[in-house]
C-alpha cells in the first residue's frame, strides 16, 4: 500500500472545515455528558487499531498517555480480553466498542452484547459511550481513506 498521505489533517480541516468541526463538537458533547476520558480514549485506541487507522492510532494513543492512562493498558489494548489489566467497566466498553466497530451483517449490535455492556453502564453513559465509538470509526474512515500521516510520538 502506498502510505503517502492523500489529504493530510491540516489540509483536511482547510478544505472541510465544517466536518472537522461537527466530529470534534460530537467528541465535546461526549467529554460534556462526564464520561471518563481515559475510558473514552481506551476505546478510541482500540477502535483505531481494529480500523487498521495509523494516524488515530497514534493520536489518541498521545491523548492518553497526556491524561496518565496506565502504559500498561495502551500496550495491551489489542488484546485486552488477555490481558488482565482492564477492569471491569474497561472490559465492557472495549467489548462495546469491538461490536460496533465490526457490525457483523444481520447480527448488527446483538442484545446480549449491549446488556453485557449495560451492566456497567447507566443508560446515559450508554448512549454517550456509543456516540464516542460512532465518532471515531467516522474519523477512522476519514483519516484512513484520505491516508492521513500520524502525528509523531508524544
Amino acid at each position: 500500500m502506498d502510505s503517502h498521505a492523500r489529504v493530510d489533517y491540516p489540509q483536511f480541516n482547510e478544505i472541510a472545515p465544517g466536518v472537522g468541526a461537527a466530529l470534534r463538537a460530537l467528541a465535546q458533547a461526549v467529554v460534556d455528558s462526564g464520561l471518563e476520558k481515559t475510558l473514552t480514549e481506551l476505546i478510541k485506541v482500540r477502535a483505531s487499531q481494529l480500523n487498521g487507522c495509523a494516524f488515530c492510532v497514534q493520536y489518541h494513543l498521545n491523548a492518553a498517555r497526556r491524561l496518565g492512562v496506565d502504559a500498561r493498558k495502551l500496550d495491551l489494548a489489542a488484546v485486552w480480553r488477555d490481558a488482565g489489566v482492564f477492569d471491569a467497566r474497561e472490559r465492557a466498553a472495549l467489548a462495546w466498542t469491538e461490536t460496533l466497530t465490526r457490525l457483523d451483517g444481520a447480527d448488527g449490535a446483538p442484545d446480549a452484547d449491549y446488556e453485557r455492556m449495560r451492566a456497567h453502564f447507566s443508560t446515559a453513559e450508554a448512549v454517550n459511550l456509543t456516540a464516542a465509538i460512532a465518532n471515531i470509526n467516522a474519523w477512522n474512515r476519514i483519516a484512513v481513506g484520505l491516508r492521513f500521516t500520524p502525528p509523531a510520538p508524544a
